[in-house]
Protein backbone atom coordinates (compact mmCIF):
# COMPACT_ATOMS: atom_id res chain seq x y z
CA UNK A 1 0.00 0.00 0.00
CA UNK A 2 1.27 3.49 -0.87
CA UNK A 3 0.04 6.62 0.89
CA UNK A 4 0.78 10.28 0.26
CA UNK A 5 0.93 12.32 3.47
CA UNK A 6 0.55 16.02 2.66
CA UNK A 7 1.71 18.70 5.11
CA UNK A 8 2.55 22.38 4.98
CA UNK A 9 2.31 23.96 8.43
CA UNK A 10 3.62 23.34 11.94
CA UNK A 11 0.59 21.52 13.43
CA UNK A 12 0.47 19.24 10.39
CA UNK A 13 4.09 18.21 10.91
CA UNK A 14 3.17 17.09 14.42
CA UNK A 15 0.09 15.16 13.30
CA UNK A 16 1.83 13.54 10.37
CA UNK A 17 4.71 12.33 12.56
CA UNK A 18 2.27 10.21 14.56
CA UNK A 19 0.32 8.86 11.58
CA UNK A 20 3.33 8.21 9.37
CA UNK A 21 5.10 6.29 12.12
CA UNK A 22 2.09 4.06 12.71
CA UNK A 23 1.61 3.43 8.99
CA UNK A 24 5.29 2.61 8.46
CA UNK A 25 5.16 0.09 11.32
CA UNK A 26 2.40 -1.69 9.37
CA UNK A 27 4.48 -1.93 6.23
CA UNK A 28 2.85 0.96 4.36
CA UNK A 29 4.99 2.98 1.97
CA UNK A 30 4.51 6.60 3.05
CA UNK A 31 5.58 9.39 0.72
CA UNK A 32 5.66 12.77 2.44
CA UNK A 33 4.67 15.84 0.45
CA UNK A 34 5.68 19.19 1.97
CA UNK A 35 3.89 22.04 0.21
CA UNK A 36 6.28 24.66 1.59
CA UNK A 37 3.43 26.70 3.12
CA UNK A 38 5.67 27.32 6.13
CA UNK A 39 9.12 27.63 4.64
CA UNK A 40 11.08 29.22 7.50
CA UNK A 41 13.70 26.76 8.78
CA UNK A 42 12.49 26.93 12.38
CA UNK A 43 8.89 26.39 11.25
CA UNK A 44 9.47 23.37 9.01
CA UNK A 45 12.83 21.60 8.77
CA UNK A 46 13.37 21.89 12.53
CA UNK A 47 10.05 20.20 13.22
CA UNK A 48 10.90 17.40 10.79
CA UNK A 49 14.18 16.75 12.62
CA UNK A 50 12.74 16.94 16.13
CA UNK A 51 9.78 14.69 15.37
CA UNK A 52 11.77 12.07 13.52
CA UNK A 53 9.85 12.53 10.27
CA UNK A 54 11.57 11.13 7.19
CA UNK A 55 12.69 13.61 4.57
CA UNK A 56 9.71 14.37 2.34
CA UNK A 57 9.46 12.71 -1.04
CA UNK A 58 9.10 16.20 -2.42
CA UNK A 59 9.06 19.77 -1.12
CA UNK A 60 6.90 21.82 -3.46
CA UNK A 61 8.28 25.13 -2.16
CA UNK A 62 5.05 27.07 -2.70
CA UNK A 63 5.64 29.68 0.00
CA UNK A 64 3.40 32.61 0.89
CA UNK A 65 0.79 34.23 -1.34
CA UNK A 66 -2.85 35.24 -1.20
CA UNK A 67 -5.26 32.43 -0.32
CA UNK A 68 -6.41 31.92 -3.90
CA UNK A 69 -2.96 32.06 -5.46
CA UNK A 70 -1.37 29.84 -2.82
CA UNK A 71 -4.16 27.24 -2.94
CA UNK A 72 -4.13 27.22 -6.75
CA UNK A 73 -0.38 26.67 -6.93
CA UNK A 74 -0.61 23.88 -4.38
CA UNK A 75 -3.50 22.25 -6.23
CA UNK A 76 -1.55 22.10 -9.48
CA UNK A 77 1.65 20.89 -7.81
CA UNK A 78 0.00 18.20 -5.66
CA UNK A 79 -1.96 16.97 -8.68
CA UNK A 80 1.34 16.34 -10.45
CA UNK A 81 2.67 14.33 -7.51
CA UNK A 82 -0.51 12.24 -7.32
CA UNK A 83 -0.32 11.46 -11.04
CA UNK A 84 3.38 10.59 -10.74
CA UNK A 85 3.16 8.36 -7.65
CA UNK A 86 -0.29 6.76 -8.08
CA UNK A 87 -1.01 6.36 -4.34
CA UNK A 88 -3.76 4.21 -2.87
CA UNK A 89 -4.79 7.10 -0.61
CA UNK A 90 -3.91 10.68 0.28
CA UNK A 91 -3.88 11.70 3.95
CA UNK A 92 -4.48 15.36 4.84
CA UNK A 93 -4.42 17.07 8.20
CA UNK A 94 -6.26 19.95 9.84
CA UNK A 95 -7.54 22.99 7.99
CA UNK A 96 -4.84 24.86 6.07
CA UNK A 97 -4.67 25.76 2.39
CA UNK A 98 -2.40 22.71 2.00
CA UNK A 99 -5.22 20.53 3.34
CA UNK A 100 -7.76 21.88 0.89
CA UNK A 101 -5.44 21.80 -2.12
CA UNK A 102 -4.41 18.19 -1.55
CA UNK A 103 -8.00 17.06 -0.97
CA UNK A 104 -9.12 18.75 -4.20
CA UNK A 105 -6.24 17.32 -6.23
CA UNK A 106 -6.74 13.76 -4.98
CA UNK A 107 -10.53 13.71 -5.18
CA UNK A 108 -10.54 15.01 -8.77
CA UNK A 109 -8.20 12.13 -9.67
CA UNK A 110 -10.50 9.68 -7.84
CA UNK A 111 -7.90 8.87 -5.18
CA UNK A 112 -9.48 8.39 -1.72
CA UNK A 113 -8.79 11.15 0.80
CA UNK A 114 -8.48 10.55 4.55
CA UNK A 115 -8.94 13.67 6.67
CA UNK A 116 -7.23 13.64 10.06
CA UNK A 117 -8.95 16.04 12.50
CA UNK A 118 -12.24 15.98 10.61
CA UNK A 119 -15.51 17.49 11.82
CA UNK A 120 -14.22 20.56 13.64
CA UNK A 121 -16.39 23.64 13.27
CA UNK A 122 -16.04 27.18 14.60
CA UNK A 123 -19.29 28.18 12.80
CA UNK A 124 -17.49 31.30 11.61
CA UNK A 125 -17.53 31.16 7.81
CA UNK A 126 -15.30 34.24 7.64
CA UNK A 127 -12.37 32.09 8.81
CA UNK A 128 -10.34 30.61 5.94
CA UNK A 129 -9.73 27.58 8.13
CA UNK A 130 -13.47 26.98 8.49
CA UNK A 131 -13.93 27.09 4.72
CA UNK A 132 -11.01 24.70 4.23
CA UNK A 133 -12.20 22.13 6.75
CA UNK A 134 -15.80 22.06 5.53
CA UNK A 135 -14.87 21.51 1.89
CA UNK A 136 -12.20 18.95 2.82
CA UNK A 137 -14.66 16.94 4.90
CA UNK A 138 -17.15 16.77 2.04
CA UNK A 139 -14.44 15.62 -0.38
CA UNK A 140 -12.97 12.96 1.89
CA UNK A 141 -13.66 9.24 1.79
CA UNK A 142 -12.92 8.70 5.48
CA UNK A 143 -13.29 11.29 8.24
CA UNK A 144 -11.04 10.71 11.25
CA UNK A 145 -12.65 12.73 14.02
CA UNK A 146 -10.92 13.76 17.26
CA UNK A 147 -14.00 14.27 19.46
CA UNK A 148 -17.67 13.45 20.00
CA UNK A 149 -18.55 17.05 19.10
CA UNK A 150 -16.77 16.64 15.77
CA UNK A 151 -18.72 13.44 15.12
CA UNK A 152 -21.96 15.31 15.83
CA UNK A 153 -20.99 18.06 13.37
CA UNK A 154 -20.33 15.50 10.65
CA UNK A 155 -23.64 13.76 11.31
CA UNK A 156 -25.51 17.06 10.96
CA UNK A 157 -23.91 17.49 7.54
CA UNK A 158 -24.90 14.00 6.39
CA UNK A 159 -21.38 12.56 6.70
CA UNK A 160 -21.85 10.11 9.58
CA UNK A 161 -21.34 7.04 7.40
CA UNK A 162 -17.78 8.17 6.58
CA UNK A 163 -16.82 9.26 10.10
CA UNK A 164 -14.81 7.38 12.73
CA UNK A 165 -14.01 8.63 16.24
CA UNK A 166 -10.27 8.08 16.68
CA UNK A 167 -9.18 10.74 19.19
CA UNK A 168 -6.52 13.39 18.65
CA UNK A 169 -3.11 12.50 17.23
CA UNK A 170 -1.59 15.60 18.84
CA UNK A 171 -2.14 13.96 22.19
CA UNK A 172 -0.04 11.03 20.98
CA UNK A 173 2.71 13.46 19.99
CA UNK A 174 2.66 15.42 23.23
CA UNK A 175 2.84 12.20 25.21
CA UNK A 176 5.85 10.96 23.23
CA UNK A 177 7.77 14.22 23.38
CA UNK A 178 6.66 15.29 26.86
CA UNK A 179 8.21 12.20 28.40
CA UNK A 180 11.64 13.15 27.08
CA UNK A 181 11.89 16.93 27.57
CA UNK A 182 13.58 18.82 30.40
CA UNK A 183 11.30 21.84 31.11
CA UNK A 184 13.60 23.56 33.66
CA UNK A 185 16.53 23.43 31.23
CA UNK A 186 14.44 24.82 28.38
CA UNK A 187 13.08 27.56 30.64
CA UNK A 188 16.64 28.51 31.61
CA UNK A 189 17.58 28.82 27.93
CA UNK A 190 14.75 31.34 27.51
CA UNK A 191 15.52 33.21 30.72
CA UNK A 192 12.25 32.35 32.49
CA UNK A 193 11.45 30.38 35.63
CA UNK A 194 9.12 27.35 35.69
CA UNK A 195 5.66 28.30 36.91
CA UNK A 196 6.42 32.01 36.74
CA UNK A 197 5.69 33.07 33.16
CA UNK A 198 2.91 33.21 30.59
CA UNK A 199 3.47 31.53 27.22
CA UNK A 200 1.75 33.29 24.31
CA UNK A 201 1.30 32.57 20.61
CA UNK A 202 -0.33 34.85 18.04
CA UNK A 203 -0.49 33.86 14.38
CA UNK A 204 -4.05 33.91 12.97
CA UNK A 205 -4.68 36.47 10.27
CA UNK A 206 -7.77 37.78 12.08
CA UNK A 207 -5.42 39.01 14.84
CA UNK A 208 -2.19 39.76 13.00
CA UNK A 209 -3.62 41.50 9.93
CA UNK A 210 -5.95 43.80 11.84
CA UNK A 211 -3.84 46.50 13.53
CA UNK A 212 -6.57 47.30 16.06
CA UNK A 213 -6.88 43.65 17.13
CA UNK A 214 -3.12 43.20 17.28
CA UNK A 215 -2.79 46.29 19.50
CA UNK A 216 -5.61 44.98 21.70
CA UNK A 217 -3.91 41.60 22.11
CA UNK A 218 -0.59 43.22 23.02
CA UNK A 219 -2.22 45.64 25.48
CA UNK A 220 -3.98 42.70 27.10
CA UNK A 221 -0.77 40.69 27.37
CA UNK A 222 0.84 43.79 28.83
CA UNK A 223 -1.55 43.47 31.78
CA UNK A 224 -0.11 40.09 32.76
CA UNK A 225 1.15 39.83 36.34
CA UNK A 226 3.96 37.59 35.07
CA UNK A 227 6.50 37.93 32.25
CA UNK A 228 5.09 36.90 28.86
CA UNK A 229 7.19 34.84 26.46
CA UNK A 230 5.98 35.31 22.88
CA UNK A 231 7.61 33.07 20.23
CA UNK A 232 6.55 34.76 17.03
CA UNK A 233 6.17 33.58 13.45
CA UNK A 234 8.47 35.62 11.15
CA UNK A 235 5.53 37.06 9.23
CA UNK A 236 3.80 38.25 12.41
CA UNK A 237 7.03 39.68 13.78
CA UNK A 238 7.32 41.89 10.70
CA UNK A 239 3.89 43.37 11.51
CA UNK A 240 5.09 44.72 14.87
CA UNK A 241 6.84 47.71 13.28
CA UNK A 242 5.27 50.79 14.81
CA UNK A 243 3.26 48.74 17.35
CA UNK A 244 3.94 49.25 21.04
CA UNK A 245 5.08 45.97 22.62
CA UNK A 246 4.70 46.20 26.43
CA UNK A 247 7.84 45.73 28.48
CA UNK A 248 6.42 42.61 30.17
CA UNK A 249 6.19 40.90 26.75
CA UNK A 250 9.40 39.40 25.36
CA UNK A 251 9.28 38.49 21.68
CA UNK A 252 11.53 35.56 20.74
CA UNK A 253 12.16 33.41 17.67
CA UNK A 254 9.70 30.58 16.88
CA UNK A 255 10.18 27.57 19.14
CA UNK A 256 10.69 24.03 17.90
CA UNK A 257 8.14 21.43 18.92
CA UNK A 258 10.35 20.01 21.67
CA UNK A 259 10.98 23.45 23.17
CA UNK A 260 7.34 24.45 22.80
CA UNK A 261 6.18 21.30 24.58
CA UNK A 262 8.60 21.97 27.44
CA UNK A 263 7.45 25.58 27.76
CA UNK A 264 3.79 24.51 27.80
CA UNK A 265 4.50 22.05 30.60
CA UNK A 266 6.37 24.69 32.61
CA UNK A 267 4.33 27.89 32.22
CA UNK A 268 1.70 29.21 34.61
CA UNK A 269 -0.77 30.11 31.84
CA UNK A 270 -1.05 30.09 28.06
CA UNK A 271 -2.54 32.80 25.83
CA UNK A 272 -3.04 31.74 22.22
CA UNK A 273 -5.10 31.93 19.06
CA UNK A 274 -3.94 28.45 18.01
CA UNK A 275 -6.35 25.53 18.00
CA UNK A 276 -3.65 22.99 18.75
CA UNK A 277 -2.13 24.93 21.63
CA UNK A 278 -5.56 25.11 23.33
CA UNK A 279 -5.57 21.31 23.55
CA UNK A 280 -1.91 21.10 24.52
CA UNK A 281 -2.60 23.49 27.40
CA UNK A 282 -5.40 21.23 28.66
CA UNK A 283 -3.23 18.12 28.49
CA UNK A 284 -0.42 19.99 30.28
CA UNK A 285 -2.82 21.03 33.05
CA UNK A 286 -2.35 24.74 32.30
CA UNK A 287 -5.22 27.28 32.07
CA UNK A 288 -5.64 28.70 28.57
CA UNK A 289 -6.72 32.16 27.44
CA UNK A 290 -7.87 31.99 23.82
CA UNK A 291 -7.48 35.15 21.74
CA UNK A 292 -10.52 34.43 19.57
CA UNK A 293 -14.29 34.86 19.79
CA UNK A 294 -14.96 31.17 19.11
CA UNK A 295 -13.19 27.82 19.24
CA UNK A 296 -13.58 24.45 17.58
CA UNK A 297 -12.53 22.83 20.84
CA UNK A 298 -15.73 23.67 22.72
CA UNK A 299 -15.14 21.05 25.40
CA UNK A 300 -12.11 22.97 26.69
CA UNK A 301 -14.30 26.01 27.35
CA UNK A 302 -17.05 23.92 28.93
CA UNK A 303 -14.43 22.46 31.29
CA UNK A 304 -13.50 26.02 32.42
CA UNK A 305 -9.84 25.40 31.57
CA UNK A 306 -10.14 27.63 28.51
CA UNK A 307 -11.50 31.18 28.34
CA UNK A 308 -12.47 32.96 25.13
CA UNK A 309 -11.47 36.63 25.21
CA UNK A 310 -11.00 37.72 21.60
CA UNK A 311 -8.73 40.75 21.22
CA UNK A 312 -10.32 42.70 24.07
CA UNK A 313 -7.45 44.01 26.18
CA UNK A 314 -9.43 44.13 29.42
CA UNK A 315 -10.83 40.62 29.01
CA UNK A 316 -7.34 39.30 28.29
CA UNK A 317 -5.92 41.05 31.34
CA UNK A 318 -8.70 39.71 33.57
CA UNK A 319 -8.32 36.15 32.30
CA UNK A 320 -4.56 36.20 32.83
CA UNK A 321 -5.15 37.15 36.48
CA UNK A 322 -8.07 34.80 37.18
CA UNK A 323 -7.71 31.94 39.71
CA UNK A 324 -6.86 28.54 38.33
CA UNK A 325 -9.82 26.17 37.91
CA UNK A 326 -10.37 23.77 40.79
CA UNK A 327 -9.21 20.20 40.44
CA UNK A 328 -7.59 18.59 37.42
CA UNK A 329 -8.60 19.13 33.80
CA UNK A 330 -10.79 16.45 32.20
CA UNK A 331 -9.21 13.83 29.98
CA UNK A 332 -10.45 14.88 26.56
CA UNK A 333 -9.71 13.89 22.96
CA UNK A 334 -8.55 10.33 23.25
CA UNK A 335 -5.99 8.30 25.13
CA UNK A 336 -2.79 8.89 23.22
CA UNK A 337 -3.25 5.93 20.86
CA UNK A 338 -4.95 7.66 17.93
CA UNK A 339 -2.12 7.06 15.47
CA UNK A 340 -2.38 3.26 15.61
CA UNK A 341 -6.18 3.48 15.29
CA UNK A 342 -5.86 5.59 12.15
CA UNK A 343 -3.27 3.26 10.66
CA UNK A 344 -5.51 0.26 11.29
CA UNK A 345 -8.43 1.97 9.55
CA UNK A 346 -6.36 2.98 6.53
CA UNK A 347 -4.70 -0.41 6.08
CA UNK A 348 -7.99 -2.33 6.19
CA UNK A 349 -8.95 -0.64 2.94
CA UNK A 350 -12.68 -1.11 3.44
CA UNK A 351 -13.28 2.64 3.22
Amino acid sequence: MRVLSVVGARPQFVKSAVVERALTERGVEVLGVHTGQHYDERMSELFFRQLGIAEPYVNLGIGSASHGVQTGRMLAAVEGVVVETRPDAVVVYGDTNSTLAAALAASKLLVPVAHVEAGLRSFNRAMPEEQNRIVTDHLSAVLLAPSAAAMDNLAREGLADRAVLVGDVMRDAQGMVGATVDPPAVCASYGVSPGAFVLATVHRAENTDDPARLRGVLRGLGGSPLPVLLPLHPRTRSLLDGVNVPSVVRVVEPAGYVEMTALELACERIATDSGGVQKEALWAGVPCVTLREETEWVETVQSRWNTLVGADAELIRTALRAPRPAGSPPQLYGDGASGPRIADILTKGSW
